[in-house]
C-alpha cells in the first residue's frame, strides 16, 4: 500500500471539509429554506489552499505543462539547463506569490486589521495559508529537479 504524502493528506482532510459544509448548507437550504452565507467564504479559501497543495503534488509528480516533444530531443546539457532554468522560474514565482502573501499578511495584523465579511474572522488567516502550503511546492520543485537532473545525467532522459 502506497504511504500518503502530508500534502495528500491535507488535500484529503481540505476537501472534506468543503464537501461536508456545501452537503449541510445544501441541507439547511431544503430543510430550513436558510443559506449559510459563511460556508462560501470558507469553502472559496479552501480552494486556494487546495490549489496550491496541488501544484505541489503536480510537481512532485511531474505533472506541470511541459514541451516533451521539444525537450526530447534536446541533447544531455540542453536538457540540463533547460531543467535548472524551469526550476529557478518556479522557485522565483512562487516567491514572488509568497513574498507578497506575507506582506498582505503582515499588513492585515498590523495595519488593517481587515475581517473578512460573513464570518468576521482576520483576513490574514485565510491568506497565510499560501506561504505555508507553498513549502510543500518548494520541497516538489527540489525533488523533481534532483529527479530530472539524476536521471538525465544518469542517461534515462
Amino acid at each position: 500500500m502506497k504511504k500518503l504524502k502530508i500534502e495528500e493528506v491535507l488535500v484529503v482532510i481540505i476537501i472534506s471539509i468543503m464537501a461536508i459544509l456545501a452537503f449541510i448548507n445544501v441541507l439547511s437550504r431544503f430543510i430550513f429554506h436558510i443559506s449559510f452565507a459563511a460556508t462560501e467564504e470558507i469553502e472559496i479559501n479552501m480552494f486556494v489552499w487546495i490549489t496550491v497543495l496541488g501544484i505541489a503534488m503536480a510537481f512532485e509528480k511531474g505533472s506541470h505543462l511541459g514541451m516533451n516533444l521539444v525537450f526530447d530531443k534536446f541533447p544531455k546539457t540542453l536538457k540540463l539547463i533547460a531543467v535548472i532554468i524551469s526550476s529557478l522560474l518556479a522557485i522565483w514565482l512562487f516567491a514572488t506569490v509568497d513574498y507578497y502573501a506575507i506582506k498582505d499578511v503582515i499588513r492585515d495584523l498590523t495595519l488593517y486589521h481587515s475581517r473578512s465579511e460573513a464570518l468576521n474572522i482576520p483576513v490574514w488567516i485565510y491568506t497565510i495559508g499560501t506561504p505555508i502550503f507553498s513549502i510543500f511546492v518548494f520541497k516538489s520543485i527540489i525533488v523533481f529537479t534532483v529527479k530530472n537532473i539524476s536521471a538525465i545525467v544518469g542517461g534515462a532522459k
